[in-house]
């Protein structure tokens, strides 16, 4: 019985990291509006949030607009959001699980239910604001990053052979 071998998947990098940038700014959209229409948090909540990662916890006893603040949240969430992107890229070349656009979608609502808990229970242990936003509309907005990183790079990526041979094969 002979054995087939596929041959090795390498992620397109530049999709990966538009994926992520794209998914990142739907994931602030989000956030942005249920932080405005549905708690008493309001905008800037999230931002301090993140800027304290680097920027220290006093941030997050500032109220209102601060530049600084929302400056480096964006730097933060968007290069996070690269990574997130280069992550799962990686992860679905490497498996095939970009091989079809319902796989891939499952793929990033799996991954994004990973990073949720790795977020809001593993990081949480270094930066202990995360745990107060734990719960269903988080771990959406997380499924939401995910599923769109992963769509977003599978429309994006280029094609190469070994995926037109496996499409046609399926």
């Amino acid at each position: 019985m002979t054995q087939t071998s596929f041959p090795e998947r390498v992620a397109d990098w530049p999709a990966a990291a538009v994926a992520g940038v794209a998914a990142g700014a739907i994931l602030m959209v989000l956030d942005l509006f249920w932080s405005v229409a549905v708690t008493d948090a309001g905008p800037w909540a999230a931002p301090r949030m993140i800027a304290a990662i680097a920027m220290g916890p006093h941030v997050l006893q500032s109220s209102g607009f601060d530049l600084s603040v929302v400056g480096f949240a964006l730097l933060a969430h968007y290069a996070f959001g690269i990574a997130g992107g280069l992550l799962l890229a990686a992860i679905s070349a490497a498996l095939r699980l970009d091989s079809s656009l319902g796989l891939a979608a499952l793929t990033g609502a799996v991954f994004g239910a990973g990073l949720y808990l790795f977020n809001f229970y593993g990081m949480a242990n270094f930066f202990p604001w995360f745990a107060e936003i734990r719960g269903w509309p988080t771990f959406l907005i997380n499924l939401i990053f995910g599923m769109s990183a992963a769509t977003l790079y599978w429309k994006l990526k280029r094609r190469g052979e070994s995926d037109h041979a496996l499409r046609e094969a399926t």
